[in-house]
């Protein structure tokens, strides 16, 4: 390779190296303060408003439809209080930031799906911040993707997640491990807030998360030397 063009590929190695470093730390921390901002101001809207679930509980997925109006907002204004003061610790980061992206999920259902929609471009009309008549589910689409990174990357080295994974000894960065059951559980985790606004959609990633949790297991037990081609 030419000296000139060696010099540069290594150079960009190294930065690349170091931005990658810092990426397991700021990203997850800016996008915790952030969200957390977002589901708190949300929360304590709710907490000293009034309850206006009732007005749309018949737009509410199942089996929130089923439920008093009274006990929907409870539980969503405390699990977006409760989960943004978890995401600003850092503590059950995934399990927080899952119970949001339910919530998103449940009330873009709820408020901001479009009424009727038959093809993809009566769709992309509701892809908005203003409503327009066609929904407006822009925010949450972002807040969605937003708490992606949280679900399946974690809080990031500023938390308490990373400080209590030290105190048990849990020492070091794990490998990631990139196989049918690690795909079973992101398609399950994708499936089951899908549900809510999109149910055959979301029943076919549970389906897909079965298939593949049932191929990943067969792959784990079976004999090493099975597992070769002649």
């Amino acid at each position: 390779m030419n000296p000139v063009l060696a010099r540069c590929a290594n150079t960009w190695s190294r930065l690349v190296a170091r931005l990658d470093g810092a990426g397991k730390t700021l990203p997850p921390f800016v996008l915790r303060l952030i969200m957390g901002w977002e589901f708190w101001e949300s929360g304590l809207e709710k907490l000293h408003g009034e309850n206006w679930f009732a007005d749309i509980q018949q737009r509410f997925p199942f089996p929130f439809d089923q439920l008093p109006a009274g006990f929907s907002w409870t539980l969503s204004t405390w699990t977006e209080i409760l989960g943004a003061l978890l995401l600003w610790l850092g503590l059950g980061t995934r399990v927080a930031a899952f119970a949001l992206l339910f919530v998103t999920f449940v009330a873009t259902a709820a408020v901001h799906w479009p009424d009727m929609w038959s093809m993809w471009s009566d769709l992309a009309k509701g892809y908005a911040i203003k409503d327009m008549g066609h929904g407006n589910f822009k925010l949450p689409l972002l807040f969605a993707v937003m708490l992606l990174p949280l679900i399946f990357g974690g809080a990031g080295k500023f938390s308490l997640d990373h400080l209590l994974s030290r105190l048990v000894g849990a020492n070091g960065p794990r490998a990631a491990i990139d196989d049918p059951l690690a795909w079973s559980l992101a398609a399950a985790v994708l499936g089951v807030p899908f549900l809510m606004l999109l149910p055959t959609f979301g029943i076919a990633l549970l389906v897909l998360a079965l298939l593949l949790a049932i191929a990943g297991r067969r792959r784990a037990v079976a004999p090493a030397g099975a597992l070769r081609t002649p």
